[in-house]
């Protein structure tokens, strides 16, 4: 089974989501998922950006209204 976690980060601003997601990572076995929600528009560009950058894999990006929301996979 895989272990899941989700991090609300509505309100933050950049670079606050990404930050603070890359915590929550650091809780996850590799092959993890992590679950992000966030408002800052900012975050659209960052955690496509941060993943490149770090090896973990973005799964997905949606939107739900205003919220954006990301999966991404611990490597």
């Amino acid at each position: 089974m895989t272990q899941t976690l989700e991090y609300d980060a509505t309100g933050l601003l950049c670079p606050l989501p990404v930050l603070r997601a890359n915590r929550k990572l650091r809780e996850l076995v590799v092959g993890g998922l992590l679950t992000v929600r966030a408002t800052d528009p900012a975050a659209e560009a960052d955690f496509p950006a941060f993943c490149r950058q770090t090896g973990h894999e973005l799964v997905s990006s949606s939107r739900e209204g205003e919220v954006l929301v990301f999966v991404i996979r611990k490597r």
